[in-house]
């Protein structure tokens, strides 16, 4: 049943960030398909903060938290402009995973099994095969631009990870995503407005909305429920599936071009995240 929960909550995530990649205005969806799951949030936030306090370094936390989920709204809308899905979202997905334990070995004292080196030697190989490098034709098929951007977004999705784990101390998992969100809205208001914009797609594309409000929060709901009956460290890897629907969902829905360069370059980055995930820290 978890492993079933978890394959669903990578095909969820995939799914709506398909849906944003398709909308015309991305900023508007985005920000509207956190409208009413984050009402619910910050009603849960506020009360849990009521209840047992907030002392500064978890305000400080909240601020940072906010303000990287922000620069991570502005740049995943931007880069969704520039970008083609099966190009940037293995990217996006793929680099927290190569940079934490890069972190945690420079910066944290800790250590990586030599199969952990093994899984981001494969997790790199992989980004220069789908950035479109190649020994032979060098970086003359390479696109620097969405790929840089990818990269961005998945260093910002490494430091809110790193701030948020912190964060955890204070308060719960869901007041810190209620939290998180507002910084994440308030990062793409000014390119959601003006309300007639929101109002528009919302009358023009609500079936679409709702999917993603109902997808967005429910891709991380799914996870958390599997890690209430298994390990999250036998469970993790099997969520990053989604770098491949994801491929899949940009080569033949939305027909985007060299589908066997970035199917075999996603496949590629999910090997190294699982051997990373699996082995790399035996």
């Amino acid at each position: 049943m978890s492993l079933l929960l978890v394959f669903c909550s990578g095909l969820a995530h995939a799914v709506w960030n398909f849906l944003a990649k398709r909308s015309e205005e991305k900023a508007v969806f985005l920000w509207t398909i956190l409208v009413p799951s984050n009402a619910i949030l910050l009603v849960y936030a506020i009360v849990e903060i009521a209840r047992k306090g907030l002392p500064w370094q978890g305000i400080v936390l909240a601020l940072l938290s906010m303000a990287v989920q922000g620069l991570y709204a502005k740049l995943l809308a931007y880069t969704y402009t520039q970008g083609d899905l099966s190009l940037v979202y293995p990217i996006m997905r793929g680099t927290s995973t190569l940079l934490v334990p890069v972190i945690g070995v420079a910066f944290m004292s800790e250590s990586l099994h030599v199969w952990g080196w093994a899984g981001i030697g494969c997790m790199l190989v992989g980004f220069a095969l789908m950035s479109g490098w190649n020994p032979v034709g060098g970086r003359r098929d390479m696109e620097l631009r969405p790929v840089a951007l990818a990269l961005s977004v998945g260093l910002c999705t490494t430091t809110y990870t790193l701030i948020d784990k912190l964060f955890l101390d204070y308060l719960s998992p869901l007041s810190l995503l209620g939290i998180a969100n507002i910084g994440f809205m308030l990062g793409i208001t000014r390119a959601a407005l003006p309300l007639t914009r929101i109002r528009l797609a919302v009358r023009l594309h609500w079936k679409v909305l709702i999917a993603g409000a109902v997808l967005s929060p429910g891709s991380y709901l799914l996870f958390l429920f599997a890690m209430q009956h298994a390990p999250v460290s036998s469970i993790a890897p099997l969520r990053e599936v989604g770098i491949v629907f994801g491929a899949l969902f940009g080569l033949f829905l939305l027909k985007e071009r060299q589908g066997r360069r970035r199917l075999t370059a996603s496949a590629i980055i999910l090997t190294g995240m699982i051997v990373i995930v699996v082995l790399g820290t035996v």
